[in-house]
């Protein structure tokens, strides 16, 4: 069907499990591989790191986000949104689709913490009006969500159509999921699990989800099917679960 959409978000843990012990990366995409999203959001996407390039042996020379993109997604975005000596790690968005636009914002609300708002305008083939892909990961204190999705609010009324599909995926670390509910009601946004469900999805950690920091917010769109992708698979690959979910446009 022209108008049913397959997506995924993922925070990969810049390609490595806990403590840097092992290089995941290279399970990592034939994971989202088996998935077969359309479009993939990812979080902690490091592109570059001197010393890790040089202790994994696999390490990608292409950068992580072309690397997970390679002969499957044709189009992809990196937004680097912390840089430091050794390298730098962002947000990054897949897709089978030309992205005809990309933004990079900075949304950081504290000095101590990088963070970033990643916005695709992709081309979907039979479709009237483009596509609005956000991936956002957002901070760990409360007060600063709730300053980060004013920002990210702020800018989808500037720079988004009321009319036009509008997806918003990532790690929003809303244990509580306050921030997001307020930033779905002011949006006219719809979490994808808490519709299909009637409830935000467990996600972290990944091994037997308990807290809840991974969203997917849809505005004209209803929701077919989601679906939670965590165990003991995940736990070899990353600190967070995968979410995916089916989606059809109004």
């Amino acid at each position: 069907m022209h108008n049913t959409l397959r997506i995924a978000t993922f925070n990969i843990h810049k390609g490595v499990t806990h403590f840097n012990a092992r290089f995941s990366l290279h399970e990592q995409r034939e994971l989202l591989r088996t998935l077969r999203p359309e479009i993939v959001f990812l979080q902690e996407v490091r592109d570059q790191h001197a010393p890790h390039s040089k202790r994994f042996a696999e390490w990608p020379a292409q950068g992580q986000a072309a690397f997970l993109a390679e002969a499957i997604w044709p189009n992809f975005s990196y937004g680097k949104n912390s840089v430091y000596p050794a390298g730098h790690h962002g947000n990054a968005i897949l897709s089978k689709f030309p992205i005809v636009a990309e933004k990079n914002a900075d949304i950081s609300a504290h000095l101590t913490e990088d963070r970033g708002m990643l916005h695709c305008t992709i081309q979907i083939p039979h479709w009237g009006k483009p596509l609005h892909a956000i991936c956002v990961h957002l901070g760990l204190f409360a007060r600063w969500r709730h300053s980060q999705l004013k920002m990210v609010s702020d800018y989808i009324d500037a720079h988004v159509p009321m009319d036009e599909p509008l997806l918003i995926a990532g790690d929003f670390n809303d244990w509580t999921t306050r921030a997001g509910s307020v930033f779905a009601s002011r949006m006219g946004l719809h979490e994808v699990f808490e519709r299909h469900t009637g409830r935000h999805a467990r996600s972290f950690p990944s091994l037997l989800p308990m807290l809840r920091l991974d969203r997917v917010y849809v505005r004209g769109f209803e929701i077919q099917h989601a679906e939670v992708h965590a165990g003991t698979r995940l736990i070899r690959m990353s600190d967070h679960a995968v979410l995916s979910a089916t989606l059809i446009k109004k």
